[in-house]
């Protein structure tokens, strides 16, 4: 039997957030029949992934719905698994790929997307500046796949804004900018990007085709790693030879034995 996938998302308080979020599950299940997937969230939304990990019975793979790195990557997520579930596989976040940027790509087309408009990427943002790193790496693979120059700006943490990259985009020829939403869901940030007075807005990630296919790339690529991580070598020997023996009147003398270091 395969392992079971998890799904780890953020949260909202968006119901339809919620409704996408649940629909994207739905789709990565019709691309596996007969493969079991839990949807879950770290926080505000249920089912929370504390409460599922200790219930599925079997291996476990979470994939972090999350298209960046950051606090919740790299705080959050573990602190749950390793209390409820240590024996779990944890696979990559999903961005930076070339899944995303053609499901990018395609929500910008259906959004009306001209030849003339300035574009951005618009990200939730982050304090980790590994995580900004990611975004304005999506940001180059779009601006590869557009042919024209892609911004990432971010609606929370992050420079530039959105306010500060629209603002400078009002300064350039071009006749409209369009946002690309760099979010899975409907909820607060791209709620921020559509009132952020950018002509066009293109609809989260959501349910795409790609997204789904990427969340499973994740999980095989997880597998693969953990099956081909090398096998630490023993560090003692198979038969020992036996220490030397003492002269009954040598005095003491020190161990040479290293000490064990406690790691931090």
């Amino acid at each position: 039997m395969r392992p079971a996938l998890v799904l780890a998302a953020h949260g909202t308080r968006s119901s339809a957030g919620e409704h996408t979020l649940s629909a994207l599950a739905e789709t990565v299940r019709r691309a596996r029949p007969g493969q079991r997937v839990e949807l879950t969230y770290l926080e505000i939304s249920s089912p929370l992934l504390a409460e599922v990990l200790p219930v599925v019975r079997g291996p476990v793979v979470v994939v972090p719905l999350l298209l960046a790195g950051g606090y919740h990557a790299h705080i959050d997520l573990p602190e749950v698994i390793a209390e409820h579930r240590p024996d779990a596989v944890v696979a990559g976040w999903l961005g930076p790929h070339r899944l995303l940027t053609s499901a990018l790509t395609r929500k910008l087309a259906r959004a009306g997307l001209r030849a003339t408009d300035a574009v951005l990427l618009g990200a939730a943002g982050s304090s980790d500046p590994a995580a900004l790193a990611d975004v304005r790496a999506a940001a180059h693979q779009l601006a590869v796949r557009l042919a024209r120059p892609v911004t990432a700006a971010f609606a929370s943490a992050g420079t530039p804004t959105i306010e500060e990259a629209i603002e400078r985009l009002r300064s350039t020829p071009a006749a409209r900018i369009a946002i690309a939403s760099y979010v899975l869901a409907p909820g607060f940030f791209h709620d921020r990007l559509a009132s952020s007075g950018a002509e066009l807005v293109s609809d989260p990630l959501g349910a795409d085709p790609d997204v789904a296919a990427l969340i499973w790339h994740r999980y095989d690529e997880a597998l693969r790693r953990k099956h081909t991580a090398p096998t630490p070598r023993p560090t003692h020997r198979e038969h020992p030879a036996p220490a030397p023996r003492l002269a009954r009147h040598d005095p003491a003398t020190p161990s040479t034995q290293p000490l064990h270091r406690r790691h931090a």
